[in-house]
C-alpha cells in the first residue's frame, strides 16, 4: 500500500499524544527486534558505515548494533532516555534530545560521515524536517541507514505507519526522504533473516546543505 501524501497533519498523530518525556522516562534495557533481524542491520551496518568514520546513531539507546569488529573513530547518539544512553558502550559521546519538540539537530554541517536510525523512524512526529536537517549535519555523500521492522509501540507511531504494511512503511520513509530534500540515491532493500522478525532498510546519500 502506497502512502497518498506526506504532508496531511492527520498523518503525524498519534493514539497517545502526551508528551514523549514521560513514556520514556523509565530506561528499557531491552531490544525491540529479534536476534535474527539484529543481525541484518549489523551485516548492513559492515556494509555501509566507513571504517574509522564519524557516526551520528539517532533515536539511540543502550546498544547501537555496529560491528564489534570495526572500529569508529567517533559514535554519537542521540536519544530520549540518558541512562540508556550512558550505558551504550559504542558511544563516545551522547545527547538526550526529543526530536518530536524540536527536529534541529544540536550538530555542526557536515559533522558525521554517516548516520544511522534504527527501528525509530514511526515514531517521529516532523520525519520532514528531521531527515532535511540530518542531511545538513551528514557530510555530502556520506551514508544514512534506516531500518524497521514489524514490531512497534502502537500508541506512540505516527497514524500513517498504522495505516499500511510493510510494502507502504518502505514507501512512506522513501517519500519522507526525498520530501526532505537533503538526501539522494535513495533505495530500498529487504534485509529479513529466512526466520524470525523481517528487516527493511532504507538507504541514501547526503545531498549535502539543506534546501529551504
Amino acid at each position: 500500500m502506497e502512502p497518498a501524501g506526506v504532508r496531511r497533519p492527520d498523518m503525524f498523530g498519534r493514539l497517545d499524544e502526551s508528551p514523549d518525556a514521560e513514556f520514556y522516562a523509565v530506561p528499557r534495557f531491552v531490544t525491540h527486534i529479534d536476534d535474527g533481524a539484529i543481525a541484518a542491520v549489523t551485516q548492513l551496518y559492515r556494509e555501509w558505515l566507513p571504517a574509522g568514520g564519524a557516526v551520528l546513531d539517532l533515536m539511540s539507546s543502550w546498544v547501537s548494533h555496529l560491528p564489534a569488529e570495526i572500529e569508529y573513530r567517533r559514535v554519537v547518539g542521540l536519544g530520549m532516555n540518558a541512562e540508556e544512553l550512558a550505558a551504550n558502550p559504542r558511544l563516545h559521546a551522547w545527547v538526550a534530545h526529543d526530536l518530536n519538540l524540536d527536529p534541529r539537530l544540536p550538530f555542526a554541517d557536515g559533522e558525521f560521515d554517516a548516520a544511522t536510525i534504527c527501528v525509530s523512524v514511526d515514531y517521529l512526529t516532523q520525519p520532514i524536517a528531521v531527515l532535511r536537517d540530518l542531511g545538513r549535519v551528514v557530510r555530502p555523500g556520506g551514508p544514512l541507514l534506516i531500518t524497521f521492522s514489524n514490531r512497534c509501540f502502537p500508541t506512540k507511531v505516527i497514524a500513517a505507519w498504522l495505516s499500511v504494511d510493510d510494502a507502504g512503511h518502505a514507501a512512506l520513509v522513501e517519500a519522507f526522504l526525498v520530501e526532505a530534500g537533503s538526501w539522494t540515491a535513495i533505495e530500498r532493500q529487504d534485509r529479513s533473516p529466512a526466520a524470525g522478525d523481517p528487516l527493511f532498510a532504507l538507504i541514501a546519500r547526503s545531498a549535502g546543505a539543506s534546501r529551504p
